[in-house]
């Protein structure tokens, strides 16, 4: 996908990855974008000044999504490229991670990208055209240690990823899951599951992947270029990658004695 002349919703819009990613579209030719966030107050003012719409909008509720893309829809008729980008960190083990805490994580980590799905696919399978970009992470291709809801249930959002991809292609939709490691935000992580990322990246040069990501129409959208590596040695060995996982989590718990 090329974005000169595209319209553009992007979740989670305020700031961090959700602000790098409009910035680079606009420079890259969109015709429109629309800012999505819970911080009302905030996503306003990165709309004001990058020049682009914006609403308040809690992606964990089905009728504000359905909201969001109706508004969109009547402001400028179509969209061409839904982000489905707003996150949070999460934490806790399986014996410490309360019920509640797995929930808040599926409903923020996996059906927000549902609800967006279901409102937005059926304006794109009329148009014959439209492109998904989900916001995942590494942890969901691998694994972060120190939790469990978020592992679990952003290796939920990849799969849900490769669900609608797999059904929706012949209608001519694309997908796309972007899977960063660490990235300079409010909510960066110096460390992926209590073992080292592959470096802190800049929401600018996630951003810049993600264009080229775009561009080529890839599935993933990796900023951290060597995670596709070591999923590949986990494919390869699923038993040889536990053990070395496991080995780290060892490791982490002795540093932190």
């Amino acid at each position: 996908m090329e974005l000169e002349g595209k319209v553009v919703v992007i979740t989670g819009g305020s700031g961090g990855i959700g602000r790098a990613m409009a910035s680079a579209f606009l420079e890259n030719g969109a015709k429109a974008i629309m800012l999505a966030d819970l911080n009302e107050e905030n996503v306003n003012a990165t709309a004001a000044e990058l020049g682009c719409d914006a609403t308040a909008c809690n992606v964990t509720d089905e009728r504000q999504v359905i909201a969001l893309v109706e508004a969109t829809l009547a402001k400028h008729g179509q969209i061409d490229l839904f982000c489905s980008n707003a996150g949070a960190g999460g934490v806790g083990l399986l014996t410490d991670a309360t019920n509640e805490v797995w929930q808040q994580q599926w409903e923020l980590n996996v059906m927000s990208h549902l609800y967006a799905a279901r409102a937005v696919l059926p304006h794109m399978i009329e148009r014959g055209a439209g492109y998904l970009l989900n916001t995942a992470s590494a942890a969901g291709l691998l694994a972060a240690i120190g939790s469990g809801p978020y592992t679990v249930t952003k290796a939920a959002a990849i799969k849900f990823a490769e669900f609608v991809s797999i059904t929706h292609a012949d209608d001519g939709i694309t997908v796309s899951v972007l899977c960063p490691q660490g990235v300079n935000t409010a909510m960066a992580p110096r460390s992926l599951g209590d073992g080292q990322t592959d470096g802190i990246i800049e929401p600018e040069q996630l951003a810049n992947t993600v264009v080229e990501t775009l561009r080529e129409e890839r599935f993933y959208v990796l900023p951290h270029p060597e995670v596709e590596q070591y999923v590949r040695r986990k494919g390869d060995n699923i038993d040889r990658w536990l053990v070395g996982m496991q080995r780290l989590r060892r490791s982490s718990l002795e540093g932190a004695e």
